[in-house]
């Protein structure tokens, strides 16, 4: 069982850990529901969609690494609101990032809190951020705004705990080779996955 706060409990069978990459799980998580997506948003979207209809998850948790200018290496952020941030159509007078006749607003806000993390609004594209200077956003990755918007469509509820790896500066890359590893730790001592 896997307390995400008192209103929300789940069995970790009906559990779906999403993760990019394998290294992001390490073996803390080798005898879960667990699935890669492959980097980037089309990948996660599809293979997030995918493993809905196969194994129907009733709660699906993203865990990954990110990249954040304003929390500090070694945190883990909770996510509960996202922004897609490669989303331009302000040639055509649309904010910026919002996705045109979606009836998604431009920060969608869906995602589970837990009370012992801080909360994060996560910029998803498909680049490696390594000049981080927005404001609308604090987390950087490559999957979550996708997987969230799923996860609202099939109306699952959704966790989304981020590690940050890098500052999402110009050291960005060679933090994240040094720090990536160290996410499934963290995030098994927080979910309490080693105790299964």
């Amino acid at each position: 069982m896997i307390t995400i706060n008192p209103t929300h409990k789940y069995s970790l069978e009906n559990i779906l850990f999403v993760f990019a990459l394998e290294m992001e799980a390490g073996e803390i998580f080798h005898h879960h529901n667990k699935l890669f997506t492959g980097i980037g948003k089309l990948n996660a979207s599809y293979e997030l969609t995918k493993a809905i209809h196969q194994k129907k998850p009733e709660l699906i948790v993203n865990l990954g690494s990110a990249g954040s200018s304003q929390f500090s290496k070694g945190d883990v952020v909770c996510c509960t609101q996202f922004v897609q941030r490669d989303m331009d159509v302000r040639g055509l007078g649309y904010e910026l990032y919002e996705t045109p006749f979606s009836g998604v607003p431009t920060v969608l806000q869906y995602g589970l809190p837990m009370e012992s993390l801080p909360a994060g609004i996560c910029g998803t594209g498909d680049s490696f951020e390594m000049g981080h200077s927005e404001t609308k956003y604090d987390v950087v990755d490559m999957e979550a705004y996708a997987l969230a918007t799923i996860a609202m469509k099939e109306k699952i509820p959704f966790l989304c705990l981020k590690y940050i790896s890098d500052g999402a500066d110009d050291n960005a890359a060679d933090d994240w080779t040094v720090l990536v590893h160290k996410a499934a730790v963290a995030f098994g001592e927080i979910l309490q996955i080693n105790r299964y």
